[in-house]
């Protein structure tokens, strides 16, 4: 069994990825190609945004933005202590010191309450200017934006949406993207919506921001007259080489279609039979909140603090179920914050959860027999 299938997502595309592929060889158009603006629009459309800036990778995205902002060296940026180490890293990397914040134990995101409670902590200290939120939609789910954004206010910090997980989700029918100032997605192959490699997206409705994210992509060029044959080498600020490749846009477009017609619906079907399946286990299931909806990129359960992990995932391989653990360790105690003030966190439901989390085979073409199988095997190895 695959964790997630993608060579049984290629079976069923295979025709139309094929063509789109093809296209792009035969035109030899590989940056900066048609497909990547069409890419742009359907995209910005989709999440109900004014501008769709594609770039290199996520992480890229995550970093643009934060550079758009002029995030840099006695600025706090603060992130949810449980998520991918680009959420943290990117805000480090332009200067800034991540103030790592616990999550919700059910939804996994940022908890607000202790969000709030660490603003309040860094403007009492006085020692770092409060300048952003980076809120993640872990696992598919959007954050609490309703109250992220409430207290984005308050303290007049921007908000960046982290949305490499979270890309087909909503709160009442608002598109996971455009919650933030600014919101970011990955195309990463694993991700709700992947390419056949690297890949990311930006997000905004301000106009002077996206000009300046258009620029920082393509090396710090000049925009102001896009008609200009050679405006590319007239480079006003230090930016970044980070595009989508033309292949990787016409790789999207079939599997954005497929992801809007029928994937991410079929993944929620998914998803609610392991929620059926795995009630009265013991085990912690994933929550989602009334008016909000997942995309699910991960099933993400809670094993009792009793059940040895390591054994749990020996006896599922054993009979070929894959399974993963996300995340491992908090990010306050990761090495790359080692005596910073990053490190000095008090994370107490990431702590549990690094040592107690289990992410189960997920995708949109899991059938029930697989869903079944995985529950009865997962029983019987935490008994």
């Amino acid at each position: 069994m695959q964790f997630r299938d993608l060579p049984k997502q290629y079976e069923v595309l295979k025709s139309q990825i094929d063509a789109k592929m093809l296209s792009v060889a035969a035109s030899a158009h590989f940056i900066s190609g048609p497909e990547v603006k069409e890419l742009e629009i359907a995209i910005a459309e989709y999440v109900g945004v004014k501008h769709c800036i594609t770039c290199a990778n996520g992480t890229d995205a995550i970093t643009i933005a934060m550079r758009a902002w002029g995030v840099g060296k006695g600025d706090a940026v603060f992130v949810p202590d449980f998520t991918f180490f680009s959420s943290g890293e990117c805000p480090a990397d332009e200067g800034a010191t991540p103030i790592y914040v616990d999550v919700d134990s059910g939804t996994y995101n940022i908890d607000p309450v202790k969000l709030e409670e660490a603003i309040q902590k860094v403007v009492a200290e006085g020692k770092y200017n409060a300048k952003a939120v980076v809120a993640v939609d872990l696992f598919g789910l959007p954050a609490d934006y309703p109250a992220i954004k409430e207290i984005c206010k308050k303290y007049n910090l921007l908000l960046l949406e982290d949305g490499a997980q979270g890309f087909g989700g909503s709160i009442d029918g608002k598109m996971a993207c455009s919650f933030g100032d600014i919101s970011t997605t990955s195309f990463f192959p694993a991700k709700p919506l992947g390419c056949y490699g690297d890949g990311g997206a930006i997000f905004t409705d301000n106009d002077e921001w996206a000009d300046l994210i258009r620029s920082i992509c393509v090396h710090g060029k000049d925009t102001s007259n896009p008609n200009d044959p050679n405006a590319k080498y007239y480079n006003i600020r230090i930016g970044k080489n980070s595009r989508l490749d033309t292949i990787q846009a016409a790789i999207l477009l079939p599997k954005f279609k497929a992801f809007v017609d029928y994937e991410l619906s079929d993944v929620n079907k998914v998803a609610d039979w392991y929620t059926e399946g795995l009630k009265d286990t013991g085990l912690v299931l994933p929550e989602v909140i009334e008016g909000y909806y997942s995309s699910w990129a991960q099933y993400t359960v809670q094993l009792p603090a009793d059940v040895d992990r390591k054994e749990v995932q020996t006896k599922l391989k054993a009979v070929g179920i894959p399974s993963m653990v996300y995340y491992a360790k908090p990010m306050h105690l990761q090495g790359a914050f080692k005596g910073t003030d990053s490190a000095n966190a008090d994370c107490p439901v990431t702590e549990k959860l690094c040592a107690t989390v289990l992410s189960l085979p997920l995708d949109p073409y899991k059938s029930k027999e697989d869903v079944n199988l995985v529950v009865s095997e997962l029983k019987k190895a935490i008994r």
